[in-house]
């Protein structure tokens, strides 16, 4: 029910000129940033590298339609990885190794630098790229635009065309509720991604043990073998040298 009255105030002001730049955009698509979140760890398997793909994949493909395009890394691996093709396009790096467990905050100020960057002008359309947990082992990398806000089909009509009246003005409230918003976004995925991390480190180590296990097998039957081969052909040349004799 919260997520659709957004929705219906959102969707009331949106075509107006007084809506909140964050809630109307800039009019323009020109300058894009790609919010990528990313752990700060590996040893996970492919999670990192799948956001990354993604990212870079929507960067080549605005590039080449004639866009400008700018990184904000959340996370170590996802920076370490976008530096090769992009060093000069990366704007920001969230560092969160020293954080032990994830907070409001933290999203909160990531969301404080995103929006000081829209407000100086630094991009038109904002896109945040995260992995979505579906179980241990399945994480989905996706994409997601946080500015300005896309609302599914049919939010705005979910109150059965109930019209309500705001105090303060709709304008007002959003100006407040949009940042926050907005630092929401930035937690799920930051939340979504502590999960799907965690699930794609378990696979990971239990495929590497179960490797390691077939690994040694292997090797000791091959020990073994060689051993074997070894005490048998000292027999033969211990019999043959007493025979010749």
């Amino acid at each position: 029910m919260r997520r659709a009255w957004t929705g219906n105030i959102a969707a009331s002001v949106a075509g107006l000129d007084t809506a909140p730049r964050l809630l109307r955009g800039s009019g323009s698509d020109q300058k894009h940033l790609l919010l990528v979140c990313t752990a700060e760890r590996g040893l996970c398997g492919p999670f990192n590298t799948a956001i990354v793909r993604l990212a870079r994949e929507r960067a080549f493909a605005l590039t080449a339609e004639g866009k400008e395009v700018k990184f904000f890394c959340v996370g170590r691996k996802g920076y370490d990885q976008i530096r090769r093709q992009f060093p000069t396009q990366i704007v920001e790096l969230v560092d969160l190794r020293s954080v032990r467990a994830l907070h409001f905050e933290n999203a909160e100020q990531i969301a404080q630098k995103i929006i000081a960057l829209y407000d100086k002008f630094e991009f038109d359309v904002c896109t945040l790229f995260y992995s979505r947990f579906r179980s241990v082992i399945a994480q989905i990398p996706t994409a997601q635009q946080i500015i300005p806000p896309v609302f599914d089909a049919g939010t705005a009509n979910a109150l059965n065309g109930a019209v309500y009246e705001f105090e303060p003005d709709a304008e007002d409230i959003l100006q407040e509720l949009l940042p926050r918003n907005l630092a929401v976004q930035i937690l799920r995925a930051l939340l979504e991604n502590a999960a799907s991390f965690y699930g794609a480190q378990m696979s990971a180590m239990d495929n590497a043990t179960r490797n390691a296990g077939d690994m040694i097998r292997k090797q000791t039957l091959t020990y073994n073998r060689t051993r074997q081969a070894m005490i048998t052909k000292e027999l033969i040349e211990i019999i043959s040298g007493a025979e010749a004799l």
